[in-house]
């Protein structure tokens, strides 16, 4: 970050000899790294929220409490899950309530830090600390209007991150108890979540995003993947050149394979500093939002649309995306650009709606990974990157472990392998990847079936073990591990 942009944040007279605190910097930097633009806060829906989580239903209990106590008080109080989206918002001051609608912090935006910049509720969870953040000392010029104080919720029973509360107000207001107040309520709900845990299950914390809008951006130190094999790189190439020109592509392929990435990688290839939107579709009862929320995008100049998954759209929608679209392109966009930068997912082109098959004019298909053996390792040690922000070494077994896999979830399995290793140690092994990596697919197995063949990958994938130390381990003969490693088809790279 240039020395002007942190003097522009700084929220105190450098003169006077005071320092940013180190947290906050920190914070700058990484809101620069993420891409986050210093003017304002792009939006990133995830949908209508519904949470059924006991977190979520204690933390809005909560809030109401509080709220009541409060009443007209300029302050907004919410609840935000462990991703930073805001669940649940209340306040008696109806301006305020407005202007946050304005800067999009309200029920089911996300504020993390890379999304939103440095901001009380993305720093909180981001360093799972009670934060306070006030006017200029938000990444974006956009908040410097409020301050914002946050503290973290983590289930009382494992201490895992569940979200947050926060409290905003005017940054003209006092802000002295906001913290307080903040810290308070979050004791509250994980003590509320304590006492009802025991006689009711809790039900699963995680919500189901109805859609997702939001403006794809390269990870700190990861950079831009463009190792990967012939075929990628060929349809890449076709992307780029047909993107270029003004046409509307299609991507096609199987789930995970990475549609949506090979086009927001062609669109960041021609346009570096351009916005692009990716869309993914919705459920059919939010269709009429989702199309609301991201279709004034069409005709802006320096934007790039993604819509991933129109196979899935039903027809009134897709008959409304196109008639968006054909509008769009009577208007001439004022970066020069021919037509409108629109791509668009599906896995099969003939489960697209017909009245969005008329305006594709470039038709890609991306092949399983399966089929792209040599994009394997690239991919595995750019992930693995991702996941550490440092190089990541693999051993000869792992490598060909990972090279030997069908991945019948191409690289959304891939990906969610090597970051769970690439957590774990320096130096990725056999014994580190999942047990399914290194077993076919095949039958379900039952409980006991699972528990076995994962022990049998526990002991055998450590590096020097014997099949008869095995055995003696595992308490079986040594033909009956052979007989158990062929039935469960465990494949040991190293053997």
């Amino acid at each position: 970050m240039s020395h002007d942009h942190l003097t522009r944040h700084t929220p105190v007279d450098c003169s006077c000899g005071e320092e940013v605190p180190a947290r906050l910097r920190a914070s700058w930097l990484r809101s620069e790294e993420y891409g986050v633009p210093a003017d304002e806060v792009q939006p990133v829906f995830s949908g209508r929220v519904e949470e059924t989580s006991l977190f979520h239903r204690c933390g809005a209990e909560v809030l109401a409490d509080l709220h009541r106590t409060l009443g007209a008080e300029p302050v907004s109080l919410m609840l935000v899950d462990a991703d930073g989206v805001v669940l649940d918002r209340r306040s008696g001051d109806d301006a305020l309530l407005r202007e946050l609608d304005a800067v999009h912090l309200a029920p089911g935006f996300s504020y993390a830090e890379r999304e939103a910049g440095t901001n009380g509720l993305g720093l909180a969870l981001a360093d799972r600390l009670p934060t306070v953040v006030r006017a200029e000392e938000h990444y974006s010029h956009s908040l410097a209007a409020y301050t914002c104080a946050a503290t973290p919720v983590q289930d009382p029973r494992t201490g895992h991150l569940l979200g947050a509360v926060n409290l905003t107000t005017w940054s003209r207001e006092r802000s002295d108890l906001l913290l307080a107040l903040s810290q308070s309520a979050a004791a509250t709900t994980s003590a509320l979540m304590l006492a009802r845990a025991g006689s009711e299950q809790q039900r699963s914390a995680s919500r189901s995003p109805l859609f997702r809008v939001t403006a794809p951006r390269l990870e700190p130190g990861a950079g831009t993947l463009a190792d990967l094999g012939g075929t990628w790189s060929e349809v890449s190439a076709r992307a780029v050149t047909a993107l270029r020109e003004g046409r509307i592509v299609l991507a096609v392929g199987e789930p995970g394979v990475g549609r949506a990435t090979l086009l927001a990688q062609a669109e960041r290839q021609l346009f570096p500093r351009g916005r692009i939107l990716a869309a993914s579709a919705p459920a059919p009862a939010d269709a009429e939002a989702w199309l609301d929320l991201w279709s004034p995008e069409l005709a802006k100049p320096h934007t790039s649309i993604v819509v991933c998954g129109v196979d899935t759209l039903p027809v009134w929608a897709a008959e409304r995306l196109r008639d968006l679209v054909l509008a769009a392109r009577a208007t001439a966009r004022s970066d020069g650009r021919p037509g409108v930068a629109l791509s668009m997912t599906a896995e099969r082109f003939e489960d697209v709606p017909a009245p969005l098959t008329g305006l594709v004019e470039t038709l890609l298909e991306l092949p399983p990974l399966r089929e792209r053996a040599g994009d394997v390792l690239p991919l595995a040690r750019h992930h693995a990157l991702r996941a550490r922000g440092r190089e990541v070494a693999f051993s000869p077994a792992a490598e060909r472990a990972l090279a030997d896999h069908g991945w019948p979830g191409n690289v959304t399995e891939l990906v969610a392998a090597v970051r769970t290793a690439a957590t774990r140690t320096d130096l990725v092994d056999v014994r580190h990847l999942p047990t399914s990596v290194l077993t076919p697919s095949g039958p379900r197995l039952s409980r006991i079936e699972s528990f076995e063949r994962d022990e049998l990958v526990r002991v055998l994938s450590r590096a020097g073990t014997s099949m008869q130390e095995a055995a003696d381990e595992l308490g079986m003969s040594r033909a009956t591990v052979y007989r158990k490693v062929s039935r469960y088809g465990i494949r040991l790279p190293h053997r």
